[in-house]
């Protein structure tokens, strides 16, 4: 707490507070997850939004196994989760496959017969796709920006489903693209849209079994996806500038929202959308 207390600065406040509650759950020893198995599906490196979010998961108790794609992020992948332990478990997965979907989950199972949290956060468009105006998106351009940013949510819920055996919380991260026209978004604010609808259907599949499903739409971070849209830097300069808050929005706090929605603080939540971007969303005019 004291070294809470001697952070200075505006953007100070928000780290203050981490600390602080981070602190607390040291002092009390709160582990709000606790004895919780977490499958964490979309680190690509320690900027990645999935990386905060795992480690609000790691502070708060959960035991967690890392999803990867190809060797090319293997080996960041590797890096961050031995930091929870050598012994962490890793599996290949390649979402766009349900082959690799089920080998992922069988070899799961040997490790972790029951699953209680899923974080969902993975998107691809192909580059040109985010270039271009969004009426020259051609035909596999749409079908693969779908197939990996929405479709791998159902495929990925529908094998987590049946180990999730006392309830259990699905999240998967949006952004505002989805509900309103990004410069450059183009394909993928649609396959956004279709992932929040779908997490409303998953929601009500889901709900009799005690699964909640919902969003994050997290304001706009430096992460490896994002810096693949053009004029991203100018987004964040656009963001800082008219959110009520002034201010974008940091990895710790999109990590403290993830473990809101993983605890049974939000255990009456389901379906939703959360938006953790300093207020921008509320915004008519700029």
């Amino acid at each position: 707490i004291r070294d809470a207390q001697e952070s200075r600065g505006l953007g100070d406040v928000y780290k203050r507070q981490l600390l602080i509650m981070t602190a607390i759950i040291k002092v009390t020893d709160m582990k709000p997850l606790e004895g919780k198995v977490g499958l964490v599906a979309g680190v690509a490196n320690k900027r990645s939004i999935a990386w905060a979010i795992a480690q609000a998961w790691h502070e708060a108790g959960a035991e967690l196994v890392f999803t990867y794609q190809g060797d090319r992020l293997k080996g960041n992948v590797e890096q961050l989760a031995s930091t929870f332990g050598a012994d962490t478990l890793m599996v290949p997965c390649d979402v766009s496959s349900d082959e690799e979907i089920d080998q992922a989950f069988a070899t799961i199972k040997e490790r972790h017969p029951r699953l209680d949290l899923l974080l969902h956060s993975i998107a691809f468009a192909p580059k040109e796709a985010l270039e271009s105006d969004f009426i020259q998106t051609t035909r596999e351009a749409f079908r693969v920006a779908h197939d990996v940013s929405s479709y791998s949510l159902v495929a990925l819920s529908r094998a987590a489903a049946p180990m999730m055996t006392q309830g259990g919380s699905i999240l998967a991260m949006s952004y505002y693209g989805a509900e309103k026209v990004v410069p450059h978004y183009n394909v993928m604010g649609v396959a956004k849209a279709s992932l929040e609808a779908s997490t409303r259907y998953l929601a009500y599949d889901l709900g009799p079994k005690k699964i909640r499903v919902n969003c994050i739409s997290a304001g706009p971070m430096n992460t490896l996806a994002a810096r693949g849209i053009s004029g991203f830097s100018a987004m964040l300069k656009h963001y800082e500038a008219h959110a009520p808050l002034k201010r974008n929005v940091l990895p710790e706090e999109l990590g403290a929202t993830g473990l809101f929605l993983a605890s049974e603080g939000s255990a009456a939540i389901t379906g939703q959308v959360l938006y953790v971007d300093s207020g921008y969303q509320i915004m008519g005019m700029y």
